[in-house]
């Protein structure tokens, strides 16, 4: 599960859909597709268009797998603050009720104006 007292969740870099959909496809819903995901070294994050999962693995040989879904529904606000020049990191906060805060750190090449979008599709 997200620990929703961190500040930062994850630094993420863009990665091909491909390359994380097996992991997460038994939790796709008819209806629901996967729009963006991003990974740590080991762990990932998915946009679906109903949801966020974030995926935390876990020991040794990263076969233990901690899924979280977190529904666009449940978002009350989020925020995002697009790379600059010398900070080529970019930031997307989601408040959602009744859980907190979580923040996603993106790596450069991530655009979160792209998440943003889909997630105000979604939420609002």
């Amino acid at each position: 599960m997200i620990d929703f007292q961190k500040n930062s969740v994850f630094k993420l870099t863009p990665v091909r859909n491909e390359n994380v959909a097996r992991d997460v496809a038994p939790l796709i819903i008819p209806g629901e597709q996967i729009v963006f995901c991003f990974k740590t070294v080991r762990d990932f994050v998915v946009f679906t268009t109903k949801r966020l999962i974030a995926v935390n693995v876990q020991g040794v040989t990263g076969k233990k797998k901690d899924f979280t879904s977190l529904p666009y529904r449940k978002i009350q606000a989020f925020s995002i603050e697009t790379a600059g020049t010398f900070d080529l990191d970019a930031e997307l906060d989601l408040w959602f009720s009744g859980l907190g805060n979580v923040r996603l750190e993106f790596r450069g090449g991530a655009d979160v104006r792209q998440i943003s979008h889909l997630i105000a599709t979604e939420a609002l």
